[in-house]
């Protein structure tokens, strides 16, 4: 058993069914892997609950304080204290899609796909 599982466990047991603890689990394992849930978290509280990883899933897609992904939510920063995300109203760029300012400098027509590269130069790499 894995020291996660028997954290889950130890919960499990204070709840008259094991899948009333779904959300302390969920949470554990959030903890457990660094503040998000991967799909090898939903297996392992599945396991330690004796439920379905979808089943896992589903409780915790439902729920905004559970992670899906990893990284910051809006006006939430980096644990290192690096990077702040903020949505505002407006940055001046009603005539081109998706404007990102990052620091001083703005950014346009910005997709999903080009933020790990603007992390990355963000963090010197």
């Amino acid at each position: 058993m894995t020291e996660l599982a028997d954290e889950i466990r130890e919960v499990a047991a204070q709840y008259p069914e094991s899948r009333s603890a779904i959300l302390p689990a969920l949470r554990l394992a959030q903890e457990h892997h660094d503040g998000w849930l991967p799909p090898e978290a939903f297996e392992e509280v599945g396991v330690a609950l004796g439920l379905t990883p979808a089943y896992c899933e589903s409780v915790a897609s439902f729920y905004d304080m559970l992670h899906l992904r990893p990284g910051v939510r809006c006006g939430e920063t980096t644990e290192d204290g690096e990077i702040t995300l903020r949505a505002v109203e407006c940055l001046g760029g009603c005539g081109w899609p998706t404007i990102v300012a990052v620091d001083d400098y703005h950014r346009r027509d910005v997709q999903a796909a080009d933020v790990p590269a603007i992390l990355e130069e963000l963090r010197g790499g």
